[in-house]
């Protein structure tokens, strides 16, 4: 049993019983950052604080709004925009931060993939980012369901109509899905339960899983240095700040996390006052009809490089390169066969690689929203060609890599 004291001070009494020193020292105080790093390293505090703005924002939009077919459009729109005292702000604020969100993990994640920071022991900082990235999504799509708007039901249709199968003709697992025949009361409840509980739930999860992979690693630094943590803290705590090549996380390498959260938060809130609009659609600001299809059916600008890959096949084709597309970077870690886990830029042939999937996935999101219609047709099949071409080619160019 263990062994309590007379507390001397409220710290001493909670200490005792939940061990927060070492807490603090475990999480914060002896949690080693390498020093060789840059700003690009911040973008998972951006995104912690991201998704507490979301969060945020999110409860005070949910004192209002109306799961309910007839009243859910005019709740957000009218209600929440015209007649909530600075409702407004808070609608801004959430659509702009749904956006940027996904930006930062694109950015997190293909710093990730240029360092090599899924290699090495970091496996499961790489899956468990996934991870994340999976949850955002279902957040993301589920969220972009509760305005009931013209494009949030056509979107509904057709991403629901994914999981027919194809040739499969799995009707009945859409009609589950939507607990209806079409996107209805029953489909508005569910997706609305998902986005303000469970998916929040699972991202708080992931987000813990996610920074406890990283304790036992370590963050990797940009020059791919092997680094012997336990040496260089003992240099740390010796005094020989300079000489050893770890910061404390807390709070060394959080004040430089803050100076870069600030500069993020100073555009973000621009885009907010000033640029909203990029992050709701027009098309939206209609009320939803399932009886007039609109011109042109496309997703938010984050998922139109994995709407692209599915675009330009056959109908059971396209689905199998768009599940492709879905789990391959999962699989990065063990498909990557080279030894090195230094910069793309000093890695032979993967450098190559690197900028190719960048670049096509960034052609596979300008065809997105485009119709798929003459030359973008052409494109976007060449490009979704392109985007499998590139990962069947990733364990051959790597496994012959020669050890930097």
């Amino acid at each position: 049993m263990a062994h309590f004291t007379k507390a001397k001070s409220l710290h001493d009494w909670l200490n005792q019983r939940l061990a927060i020193d070492t807490l603090r020292r475990v999480l914060a105080t002896e949690y080693w950052i390498p020093k060789n790093i840059n700003f690009l390293w911040a973008m998972g505090m951006i995104l912690a604080i991201t998704f507490g703005l979301l969060l945020v924002s999110g409860i005070f939009l949910l004192m209002y709004y109306q799961p309910n077919v007839d009243l859910a459009f005019d709740s957000v729109n009218y209600t929440i925009m015209q007649e909530v005292g600075y409702g407004w702000l808070w609608r801004h604020i959430h659509g702009v931060a749904a956006s940027v969100v996904f930006l930062i993990i694109y950015i997190h994640m293909f710093t990730g993939i240029y360092y090599g920071s899924y290699k090495n022991g970091r496996e499961m900082i790489w899956i468990s980012g996934m991870l994340l990235f999976v949850a955002f999504s279902a957040e993301a799509f589920s969220g972009y369901m509760l305005p009931w708007g013209q494009m949030s039901y056509w979107a509904g249709m057709v991403i629901t109509n994914l999981f027919s199968g194809g040739s499969l003709h799995a009707d009945g697992l859409v009609e589950w899905i939507r607990g209806d025949y079409v996107p209805a009361q029953a489909f508005l409840n569910r997706f609305f339960m998902l986005h303000v509980l469970l998916i929040p739930l699972a991202i708080i999860a992931l987000i813990g899983l996610h920074f406890g992979s990283l304790r036992i690693p370590h963050v990797n630094n940009q020059d791919g240095e092997e680094i012997d943590f336990d040496a260089e803290a003992k240099k740390y705590l010796a005094g020989d700040k300079a000489g050893s090549k770890v910061i404390r996380f807390v709070n060394d390498f959080l004040a430089k996390d803050m100076m870069v959260v600030g500069i993020f938060l100073i555009l973000f809130f621009y885009l907010v006052f000033y640029h909203y609009d990029f992050a709701m659609d027009p098309v939206n600001f209609d009320p939803a009809n399932g009886l007039k299809t609109p011109a042109h059916i496309y997703p938010e600008w984050y998922f139109l490089w994995s709407y692209e890959i599915l675009r330009p096949f056959s109908t059971d084709v396209g689905l199998i390169a768009f599940a492709f597309a879905q789990v391959i970077f999962f699989a990065l870690p063990f498909l990557d066969r080279s030894p090195n886990a230094v910069p793309a830029s000093r890695r032979g042939l993967f450098k190559y690689w690197f900028w190719a999937m960048l670049i096509d996935m960034i052609i596979l999101t300008a065809m997105g929203k485009v119709p798929p219609e003459g030359l973008f047709s052409t494109i976007g099949l060449y490009a979704a060609l392109t985007f499998i071409g590139l990962w069947i080619a990733l364990p051959i160019i790597t496994k012959f890599e020669k050890k930097v």
